[in-house]
Order: C-alpha cells, then sequence, then structure tokens
C-alpha cells in the first residue's frame, strides 16, 4: 500500500501541481500588488487588537476574528511544524526548508484569496450557523455547471480530515507518548479518541473555545524554547542558513550510509511538508474563516493571510534552526553532522531529542508536551473542517455517524505505521489543493473587486467618518 500512495504521491505533486501551486500564488501576488506584503502588519493589528473601524451593528458571523484565526492556527501549529519540519528535512535536506519558504511566502496570498471569498460567499446553515468554503464559493459564485468541483472538493475534505488533521496527528502523539513517556499506543489511542470525542460532540464554540486556550500557552512556550537554544547556538545561525541557501539548487551528495538528496527530492519534500504545516491552497482556512464575525470580507482574509506567516515563516524556521545547529536533521545518525543520535528517530520523536540534546530533559518535555497538545488542537480543530465538508454533501444530515467515523480514525492512526500515515496525508492534500485553487483562478476579479472596495472605499469612508466625529 505504502508503494502504491508513494506513486500516487509522484504524480499528483509532480510538475503540474508545484505550477498550479506556485502559479496560483504568483498570479495572485501580482494581481493584489503584493499584498501579503504590503499589508502585513495592518493584518496582525486587525488579528490581534480591537478593530477601530467595525461596525458591529453590520458585523454578522458566529466567533470573533481572533477565534476564527485560533481556531484555523489549532489546525495548522501543530505537528506539520514538529514533526513535518523534521520529516522535510530528513527526506529532502537542509535544503527542503528554503521550499518551505517560498510556499508559504506566496501561499500568504493564496491564504488570503480563499478566506475572502469564504466570506463572500458564505450560507446561513439549518443550524443557524455560517457556513464556508470552496464548495460554497464554487457553487455560487462559478454557477451550478461547476457543482461537480464543488462535491469534489467536499468529498475530498473529508477524507482529508481523516488524514491530514487527524491520524497524522494522532500517530506522532502516540509515537512521542511512547518514546518520552514510555506510555504504548493503544492507551494513547484510547484517550484522544475519548478526549476528541467530548470536545467534537460540542459543535463550533466549544472548539474555538478550545482552541483559543491552549494555541497561545503552547505556541510562546515551543517557540521560547526555541528561541532559547537558538541564542546558546547563535554561533551556527549563520552556518545553518548556509545550509538552506546551498542545498535549495544544489544536490546533497551521498557520504557513508547517506544515499544523497537531489534537488526534486528537496523541492518535493519542502513543497509537500510546507503545504502540510501551513495549509496555504487546500482551502481549509476558508473553511473556518466563513464563520467569521466581520463586517468586511476583506477583514477576514487578511486575519487567515496572518496565519500562513506565523506558522511558516516564524515556527517551521525556529524547528529548522534547532534541528540544522544540533546537528539532528542528519538521516544517517551524525555521518554528515558529526552529531550521534539514534538514526532510526523520525517525525516529533526526532525533534524532541533535538531539543533535547541543548535543554536537557526540559527541553525533550517541552517538545513532547507541544506535540501532544499541538497535535491534540489539530485533530479538534480540523474535525470542524471535515464536518464543513461532509455536511455539504449530506445536507446538513448523519453529523454524528461522521463524528464516529472521526474518532475511528484518531484511534488507528495511533496505531498505524507512520510512513503510510504521511502518504495518505500527502495524497489527500493534493486532491483538495486541485479544485480549490482552480476555483481561485476563475473567481480572481471577485478577489480584486473586494479588495479595492475595501482599501478604496470602505476604509476611506470610515476613516472621515471617525475624523468628524
Amino acid at each position: 500500500m505504502l508503494e502504491t500512495l508513494n506513486k500516487i504521491n509522484s504524480v499528483l505533486w509532480g510538475t503540474p501541481s508545484l505550477i498550479l501551486l506556485f502559479g496560483t500564488g504568483l498570479f495572485l501576488t501580482i494581481m493584489l500588488k503584493g499584498l501579503q506584503f504590503r499589508k502585513l502588519f495592518y493584518a496582525l493589528k486587525l488579528a490581534f487588537k480591537k478593530d477601530e473601524t467595525e461596525k458591529p451593528s453590520e458585523a454578522q458571523g458566529d466567533i470573533s476574528n481572533f477565534k476564527t484565526l485560533m481556531t484555523a492556527l489549532s489546525a495548522t501549529i501543530g505537528n506539520g511544524n514538529i514533526a513535518g519540519v523534521a520529516a522535510a528535512l530528513t527526506v529532502g535536506g537542509p535544503g527542503a526548508i528554503f521550499w518551505m519558504w517560498v510556499v508559504g511566502l506566496i501561499g500568504m496570498a493564496t491564504k488570503y484569496a480563499e478566506a475572502l471569498l469564504a466570506m463572500k460567499f458564505r450560507i446561513k446553515n439549518k443550524n443557524g450557523e455560517y457556513s464556508g468554503g470552496p464548495m460554497y464559493y464554487v457553487e455560487k459564485g462559478l454557477g451550478s455547471k461547476f457543482k461537480w468541483l464543488a462535491v469534489a472538493f467536499a468529498l475530498f475534505g473529508s477524507f482529508a480530515a481523516l488524514g491530514i488533521g487527524n491520524s497524522v496527528q494522532s500517530n506522532t502523539i502516540a509515537d512521542v507518548m511512547d518514546e518520552s513517556f514510555n506510555v504504548g499506543n493503544l492507551p494513547t489511542a484510547i484517550v484522544l479518541a475519548v478526549l476528541t470525542g467530548l470536545i467534537i460532540f460540542g459543535g463550533l464554540k466549544r472548539v474555538s473555545t478550545v482552541a483559543g486556550f491552549f494555541v497561545p500557552i503552547m505556541s510562546v512556550l515551543y517557540m521560547g524554547a526555541a528561541i532559547v537554544i537558538i541564542v546558546l547556538n547563535y554561533d551556527q545561525i549563520i552556518p545553518a542558513f548556509e545550509l538552506i541557501f546551498t542545498y535549495a539548487f544544489s544536490p546533497m551528495a551521498a557520504v557513508g550510509g547517506f544515499s544523497g538528496i537531489v534537488i526534486s527530492e528537496a523541492i518535493q519534500s519542502g513543497v509537500s511538508k510546507g503545504i502540510f504545516s501551513n495549509e496555504a491552497g487546500l482551502g481549509t482556512a476558508a473553511l473556518i474563516a466563513g464563520n467569521a464575525k466581520t463586517d468586511h470580507p476583506v477583514k477576514q482574509a487578511l486575519v487567515a493571510m496572518t496565519g500562513t506567516f506565523i506558522v511558516t515563516i516564524i515556527v517551521c524556521t525556529m524547528t529548522a534552526l534547532v534541528l540544522i545547529m544540533t546537528g539532528f536533521w542528519d538521516p544517517t545518525g551524525g555521518t554528515l553532522s558529526g552529531v550521534a543520535h539514534d538514526p532510526g528517530l523520525e517525525g516529533g520523536a526526532l525533534t524532541s531529542s533535538a531539543f533535547g540534546s541543548a535543554l536537557g530533559a526540559v527541553g525533550e518535555l517541552i517538545v513532547s508536551l507541544s506535540v501532544v497538545f499541538f497535535g491534540f488542537s489539530t485533530i479538534v480543530g480540523w474535525y470542524m473542517y471535515g464536518e464543513k465538508c461532509f455536511e455539504y454533501i449530506t445536507n446538513f444530515r448523519f453529523a454524528n455517524t461522521y463524528r464516529l467515523i472521526y474518532l475511528t480514525a484518531t484511534g488507528l492512526g495511533a496505531v498505524a505505521n507512520l510512513q503510510l500515515v504521511w502518504a495518505f496525508a500527502d495524497m489527500a492534500n493534493a486532491l483538495m489543493m486541485i479544485p480549490n485553487l482552480l476555483a481561485i483562478i476563475l473567481l480572481y476579479k471577485v478577489i480584486v473587486n473586494e479588495t479595492n472596495d475595501y482599501f478604496n472605499n470602505y476604509l476611506t469612508a470610515n476613516n472621515t467618518n471617525r475624523k468628524a466625529s
């Protein structure tokens, strides 16, 4: 099965998909005049400070911009930043990190577009909550003749949630629980399934509350530990970046038991794990963005865009620097870096060992707890994505059936083969990405027009009113 999935992924993540992914991001960057760079600080202000331009009487939605961002981050700041970065380095070498950055920076424009369209074409469902996402902006924005594309995304999204957002996370959690706390996979699987069930049966508001509590605390703890390691090894910062830039464009020669890495492997590993970590282009941000309470689509789009910056440019980079600076990126266990470690370690366990080599037991404990809590919050956050896709297919029926399927995947993921789970996640990502990017390209005029309306009309009118008052 693993061999079959790898063959499928070699096609799905081949040249056509990479051109579609990068092409869409570049196209949007050009059409929006580099908005993700020009308006980044303004977007961060909208995400974390009170919006002075907000019109409460006109703001509609279910949860605040901040809780929307935290829910999205709960599904993205997770094991993609911990285990995913480790996997990218061991498979694609240091050069893979450069391609993760490229995906992140270009993907900010894509994430912006997804969230904007989700807000523009969202609906109010039978439960009185808002529903948005690629399936709605495909059907309402492109018309009924593209309904098949909307159904395809929802179908792939329902399955992808079982992999990228669920079984991959539970698998990594189980791996670290076994490595760090000597807790078997089966007990971990049972506890994860039970705790996940207690939260997801509480609906969107309970999920967003849990995310709003865990994500900020664990982010500060994890990044704080990474910063300490980077500062303690400050003399390795420049050499680490040199490795990243050198091997982004040059193959790595075979050394000892190391088989070497060609540039295409660095690109494929960096792109696929970069997408896994920030989800730009998958359409997932759009699935939760439609629930934001705001008075203009562009506001939530800007807030959603910051998620990609935080996840890839900040969190993933910190993880990568720690792994490279400590020498734990070397898949042979020391042949290349000169640092001896167990070559059998992979994923979250490898990152945990890297932190432990610099900070001792405290470092390992921080990463272990981060993997557990980040992974758990991702499982919970991704459930909302899968549920919204499933609701679209079934017309808001059989929600409890999907919950049971999701909980089953949580348990099975914890005892499955890691390589098999990752391969399934990569496949599911690609199958979500393709229909979503096609829809964004076809709706680019809506994105540009809404953006111009916000910056040329909405902000101007609000600034004038504030000055007058």
